[in-house]
Formats: structure tokens, C-alpha cells, sequence
């Protein structure tokens, strides 16, 4: 049994690359929305033409981005979203959110001084991590039926 991940949220830290360097050797494949923040904020105006207002420059980006996102969600077996320490991550709730009412299985990545601000997403969750070695270890665990150690 193989499973495709798609690893969402936040974008500041190197947190998908530890899950993907621990599932070394497991049978999954991994995608993710763009991280370079610069291409994902100007993607929309850089193919389809600027915009003078910021709203609608952003908006071009967020329909551009959404097709990749709703395909990765869409094809995954296991859905990871991670809320950082930092910035309010709407995109990263909202993904949370799709991702529940396609009856993917959710884990939400998230440290817990946002317990409470999160508590309906994490709800949905059936797995809520504080690290990513912990992902890794649920992964290992979901296809192998063994605990590591």
C-alpha cells in the first residue's frame, strides 16, 4: 500500500523537508503548493497580466495557486497542514477545511498555544502533531502496522 501526502500551510520553515527526509524508504509520494512565496504571490499577474490594485493581483494569484491546490488535495490519501508560530494562516484553514469535506484523512501540524484558535480544525483532524518526526512516525505506522523503536 502506497499513500499520497499533500503537505499544506505554512511556507517559512524547512518542516516539509523533515517529514520528507524521515519517510525515507516508505512507500509515499509527496506535493505540496508552490513555497516560493514570491512565485505564488505573482503567478497570477505574471501569466495572465498586471493588475494596478493589489486586491485583484492577489485575487489572479489565489485562482491561479487554487488549481494546483484543490488537484493535490483532490489526489491525496493523507492530507498535512501545518500552522506555523507566525502570520494568520487562512489558506492553511481553508485547505484544513476542504480537505474534511472531501473525507480525506487529516493531520494538522501545530504547536499548542494554538490549541483553542484551532479547536473546530483540529476536530476534524485525526491526528494532531506537535512535530514533524511525529507525521513521519504516523506514516511509517499507517503503512507498515508497526510502531518504530
Amino acid at each position: 500500500m502506497g499513500l499520497n501526502v499533500y503537505l499544506s500551510g505554512e511556507i517559512h520553515t524547512d518542516w516539509r523537508e523533515q517529514i520528507i527526509a524521515g519517510a525515507q524508504g516508505l512507500d509515499v509520494t509527496f506535493d505540496s503548493p508552490v513555497t516560493d512565496h514570491g512565485a505564488s504571490d505573482d503567478c497570477g499577474v505574471a501569466i495572465l497580466g498586471a493588475e494596478s490594485d493589489k486586491y485583484w493581483h492577489d485575487h489572479k494569484g489565489a485562482m491561479v495557486n487554487a488549481i494546483r491546490t484543490r488537484k493535490g488535495i483532490a489526489d491525496a490519501d493523507v492530507v498535512v497542514v501545518r500552522f506555523g508560530e507566525k502570520y494568520r494562516q487562512w489558506n492553511a484553514a481553508f485547505d484544513a477545511g476542504c480537505a474534511a469535506a472531501l473525507g480525506k484523512s487529516l493531520i494538522i501540524l501545530q504547536q499548542p498555544d494554538h490549541d483553542h484558535a484551532l479547536k473546530e480544525i483540529n476536530a476534524a483532524a485525526l491526528a494532531v502533531a506537535r512535530e514533524p518526526a511525529q507525521v513521519v512516525e504516523i506514516l511509517r505506522y499507517v503503512l507498515t502496522g508497526k510502531l518504530s523503536g
